[in-house]
């Protein structure tokens, strides 16, 4: 990837809330408006411990795969068959905000919604949100959700 495909990509953190689905839609927007690529991307984390013989390999569940699933559904959502040029889904394991910043060292752009799924419902700012804020080393859009910061406002 040269500098020039790497500056022209905008990542957008993505969790199937409300304010992650504003935030593909204004990735979509400013990718159109900066002629970039969008790198959609969902960041799954679980501890790796075993409970009385009991892990989620061993149940059946594949975390990687519910988190692609998910990226996937709230595309489809947002976008539906028609989704933006050159849009590429990432999943990664670890910390949200410590992988969107990695993700985006070398993008135009980071784009993450206000609050995601976790938190407490009056927070109009989450941890990952003003993670990315204060350490990126590219500028950081982040949307609020209309229907959400006016549900936390109490309207």
């Amino acid at each position: 990837m040269t500098e020039r495909d790497s500056k022209a990509r905008i990542v957008v953190g993505v969790d199937g809330s409300d304010q992650s689905k504003e935030a593909l839609r204004w990735a979509a927007r400013l990718a159109e408006a900066l002629n970039a690529k969008i790198d959609a991307m969902i960041v799954w984390d679980v501890p790796d411990y075993t409970y009385n013989g009991w892990n989620y390999d061993a149940a059946g569940w594949h975390p990687e795969q519910a988190a692609a699933d998910q990226l996937d559904n709230t595309l489809e959502e947002v976008f539906g068959k028609t989704r933006p040029a050159g849009l590429r889904q990432l999943t990664r394991r670890g910390n949200a905000a410590k992988e969107l910043i990695n993700a985006a060292a070398d993008a135009r752009m980071l784009v993450v919604g206000s609050r995601g799924h976790g938190g407490f419902a009056g927070l109009l700012l989450g941890s990952v949100s003003a993670h990315c804020a204060a350490h990126a080393t590219c500028p950081v859009f982040v949307t609020h959700c209309r229907k959400a910061a006016s549900t936390a406002a109490g309207r």
